[in-house]
């Protein structure tokens, strides 16, 4: 038989044309048009357009998925997202901020290390405010740690994490000029270099100083493992040449010279972050991966 739309040779009892795809059994003296591509659907039988995929009926017709979402008691709005990172810096797990703030921690926390002996029981918070995440340290131990992606000015009490190694800044105020003892006398004394006017501690676990680099108007120095100024050959975590600090119009600003391990500073109060950048807490590393 001929099909009754294109013309075209078709197998007698075969319901749609091979060539045009359109309906060609007795039926159609039931048809109608689809509203879409004008061709024959049968408003009794079909729900759909067998040519376009039109639905014969409004009812018939999904919702957007672009208006509306298929419920679930589950859902939330995941505000952030936060990577757990392995040793070789690549994300193991991601934790999506379902709420405005989280805790981390060895504890109860809603981000728990149990097995972490670094970490104190309830460690650290981050909070979402307006659009931006923040880390607040909450008195932990070994404090946390924000690496740094750029050079970085320090402020007076700054705690570094350079490779194993924790640097504590301090500013000593101006120098006072050289003057005479009371009967006139003046002192003997090392003019070179100027006087310093801020110092690098090496801190102990239990917080006393083992070592220091005293600071100067101008002076610029290098911190590695094999080669600078100031050298940690123990420190197997330390790069050759780890970091640099120099002094520019009487602040000290720190470079990471594109060590293995980064800079770490340790926060104070509360620390906006940015995406990329990594966080140190006990013996896990977390990186923001949106906001």
């Amino acid at each position: 038989m001929s099909c009754g739309w294109c013309g075209s040779n078709i197998d007698v009892g075969v319901p749609f044309c091979a060539h045009c795809g359109r309906r060609t059994d007795a039926k159609l003296a039931t048809a109608a048009a689809c509203v879409t591509c004008g061709s024959a659907i049968r408003p009794d039988l079909d729900t759909f357009c067998a040519t376009c995929g039109t639905p014969v009926s409004p009812e018939a017709a999904p919702e957007s998925p672009s208006k509306t979402l298929l419920f679930s008691a589950k859902r939330h709005d995941v505000r952030a997202r936060i990577a757990v990172l392995d040793e070789r810096g690549e994300a193991r797990r991601t934790v999506g901020m379902e709420e405005p703030e989280l805790t981390v921690g060895r504890g109860a926390c809603d981000l728990s290390f149990a097995d972490d002996q670094y970490l104190s029981p309830i460690h650290a918070r981050f909070v979402l405010r307006d659009g931006a995440l923040y880390v607040r340290d909450l008195g932990s131990c070994n404090r946390t740690w924000v690496f740094i992606d750029a050079p970085y000015t320090l402020a007076d009490t700054d705690v570094l994490l350079i490779g194993s190694q924790i640097l504590e800044f301090q500013r000593l105020g101006s120098p006072a000029a050289p003057r005479a003892d009371a009967d006139g006398t003046r002192r003997v004394g090392s003019l070179t270099p100027v006087p310093d006017i801020a110092r690098l501690s090496q801190l102990r676990a239990d917080g006393s100083v083992r070592d220091s680099q005293y600071l100067a108007m101008g002076r610029t120095i290098t911190i590695g493992r094999d080669a600078g100024d100031w050298t940690f050959p123990y420190d197997q975590t330390m790069s050759g040449r780890h970091a640099e600090l120099h002094e520019t119009d009487g602040q000290f600003i720190i470079h990471d010279l594109g060590s293995r391990n980064g800079v770490g500073v340790a926060v104070r109060g509360e620390r906006a972050l940015k995406i990329g950048q990594r966080i140190l807490l006990g013996d896990q590393v977390l990186r923001v991966e949106s906001v």
